[in-house]
């Protein structure tokens, strides 16, 4: 009797090990790497400086401007328009931020917000899941950027010029609990309208306030497409439209490429091309000055 209860006990234990075998060999379905249609940003200090509507636009009178050096981006919105006519909603939206009434009313909530360096990847959609269709209009909201300038200050009646970091938010209004410009932080716990600024220099955070309607923000087709007043949709056209079948064998990457030729903007109290925040110069503008779409 024990041989048997020996031997059944043997078969069960190999049966054990064959089920515990056979079931480590069941691996998880590996998901389909579908092509992406991917979002990345580039900042051209050279690219075209464009005004409101979109043509060719010089520094206003009585202000002067520079090329920042930029570090970060963040958009709030993207979208393809088929034509000219497309009004904006009414073309393929693929991607929107996060949106809070935390500070009593709508605003883009910054804590959720990508922010990315160039030539990195902002925003991507696997190209099956698009609606299929020939492009040609960009559309992209843009909400934050960082970057750096140069500026002038006088300390002991001695001119000195340095470098400092610059954060701006430029979507329509932004719920900001904290934010870090370089090596310093800030709490807000408030929304922000467009154009609110903080600049760290020399250990010191510097706030400001740009004038409402006072951010550029190129629509070439504002005629027959406009945006509302106090965005910050910026529209570009493709070279070569963008032709998406939903049957794409490879990514499809857009470069995003803004131009930030004199984008940042003051008035001159000395008029020697230095932004001098010590003797009241004042920030009047930060919008991107154009978007190119290029296809890669």
């Amino acid at each position: 009797m024990k041989n048997y209860l020996l031997f059944y006990l043997i078969v069960f234990a190999i049966c054990i090990q064959g089920c515990k075998s056979k079931k480590d060999d069941i691996k998880a379905p590996v998901e389909p790497n579908y092509p992406k249609l991917i979002f990345k940003f580039k900042f051209d200090s050279n690219q075209v400086r464009l005004g409101n509507l979109g043509q060719p636009s010089n520094v206003g009178s009585g202000n002067a401007a520079i090329s920042p050096v930029f570090q970060k981006m963040s958009a709030h919105y993207i979208e393809l328009a088929l034509t000219d006519y497309t009004a904006l909603g009414g073309g393929a939206v693929l991607y929107k931020a996060k949106e809070t009434s935390a500070g009593g009313s709508n605003a883009i909530d910054f804590d959720s917000s990508k922010v990315v360096g160039e030539n990195e990847e902002f925003f991507s959609i696997a190209l099956k899941d698009m609606t299929p269709g020939t492009y040609k209009w960009l559309r992209v909201s843009l909400a934050y950027q960082n970057y750096d300038i140069k500026y002038k200050y006088n300390y002991a009646s001695v001119d000195y010029t340095a470098e400092g970091r610059l954060a701006s938010f430029i979507g329509f209004k932004t719920y900001v609990r904290s934010y870090q410009i370089q090596n310093m932080s800030e709490t807000i716990n408030a929304n922000k309208l467009q154009g609110y600024w903080g600049f760290e220099s020399f250990s010191t955070i510097y706030n400001g306030q740009a004038p409402p309607g006072a951010t550029t923000v190129p629509n070439p087709i504002a005629g027959s497409s406009p945006i509302p007043a106090g965005s910050c949709v910026v529209t570009g056209q493709f070279a070569n439209n963008l032709t998406i079948t939903g049957k794409e064998t490879q990514d499809i990457v857009v470069i995003v490429s803004l131009s930030t030729n004199n984008s940042f903007e003051w008035t001159e109290n000395n008029a020697d091309g230095w932004y001098q925040p010590d003797i009241g110069e004042t920030v009047v503008d930060m919008g991107i000055r154009g978007l190119i779409p290029i296809i890669q």
